[in-house]
């Protein structure tokens, strides 16, 4: 039997109706990572907490890709079948800037400082038929 499976344990909650994020936060400078880190980038302290970072954010920059990725980021897109998709960068309050996959994939779609929500998407299929889900953002 096949089951839905996050593509990294620990990047997001999951299985979760709500799914977010979990990234880092210094406990002695306040600083916000994702993803998660053993020590802070800004101070060095090792002192460090796992969180669930907000589901929404803003649009902060975008491009579209319009070829496949490479490996490791795989998916089960062919030459044939691949279409072009969005990348963009979502700055969630009091957090980080998260980098992405974004549903939307044309520009008329996308605009800087628009509202985006966290959506978990199947990103693949296993070997053994299990569906690989990822993290993206979707338009609010």
């Amino acid at each position: 039997m096949s089951e839905r499976k996050p593509i990294c344990p620990g990047l997001f909650t999951w299985p979760s109706a709500e799914p977010a994020l979990l990234g880092s936060r210094c406990r002695q400078c306040g600083v916000a990572e994702f993803p998660q880190k053993l020590s802070c980038p800004a101070c060095g302290s090792e002192d460090v907490g796992v969180e669930e970072l907000p589901r929404r954010g803003k649009l902060w920059s975008w491009t579209i890709q319009g070829f496949m990725p490479k490996t490791p980021y795989r998916s089960d897109e062919t030459p044939e079948t691949f279409k072009p998709y969005g990348v963009g960068y979502i700055e969630l309050p009091g957090a980080v800037c998260v980098e992405s996959r974004l549903l939307e994939n044309t520009p008329e779609a996308l605009q800087i400082g628009m509202e985006m929500e966290l959506v978990v998407d199947t990103f693949r299929h296993d070997e053994a038929g299990n569906e690989i889900v990822g993290f993206a953002f979707k338009a609010v």
